[in-house]
C-alpha cells in the first residue's frame, strides 16, 4: 500500500503572510488540524506546516493577538513531506523517527497534493502499526517547559 492510497487529497493551503485567524477558520471549515503553508498558491510548494498547536502553544499561550500575528511568525518549517508514491511502511518510519503525527503529500514535481496522518494509517493499516506510530510519536523527548 501507497501513501496516495490512504491519504486525504486536496488540502486546503495557506500562505506565511496570512493571519492567525484566517487560519484558524480554514482548519474550522475542513475539520482540519493542520494546514501546508506554501510560497504561493500556483506553485503549491510546501514551506511549512501550521497546526492548531502551533497557533496556541507559539501565538495564544504567548499573549499574541492571532488577529494580527501571521502563520510566518507560528509556523513549523520545513515540514515532514513525503511523496504519494512512498510506501506506508517507509512513511510509518519517517513519522516515527520525526516524532510527528502527520505529513506533507507531494507529487514527483513536489507539489503539495495531500496529507497523511496518524488516524489515515490508523483507519486504512494494521492495528500493530498504528499502535507502534502512536506510541513511537507519543514517547517523551524533554521535560515540559511551565509557562
Amino acid at each position: 500500500m501507497r501513501v496516495r492510497d490512504v491519504m486525504t487529497g486536496d488540502p486546503a493551503c495557506c500562505t506565511p503572510d496570512m493571519t492567525l485567524e484566517v487560519v484558524a477558520r480554514m482548519m474550522v471549515t475542513r475539520d482540519c488540524g493542520a494546514i501546508p503553508v506554501v510560497g504561493d498558491f500556483a506553485s503549491r510548494m510546501p514551506i511549512g506546516l501550521i497546526t492548531d498547536r502551533d497557533i496556541v502553544t507559539r501565538a495564544v499561550a504567548q499573549g499574541h493577538d492571532p488577529m494580527l500575528t501571521t502563520v510566518r511568525e507560528c509556523m513549523t518549517s520545513p515540514a515532514l513531506t513525503v511523496f504519494e508514491s512512498t510506501t506506508i511502511h517507509d512513511c510509518i518510519e519517517m513519522l516515527e523517527l520525526s516524532q510527528v503525527r502527520r505529513a506533507i503529500v507531494c507529487d514527483e514535481r513536489g507539489q503539495i497534493v495531500g496529507m497523511i496522518s496518524q488516524a489515515d494509517i490508523a483507519i486504512h493499516g494494521s492495528k500493530r502499526e498504528a499502535g507502534d506510530l502512536v506510541r513511537q510519536v507519543s514517547r517523551a523527548t524533554a521535560p515540559a517547559l511551565a509557562l
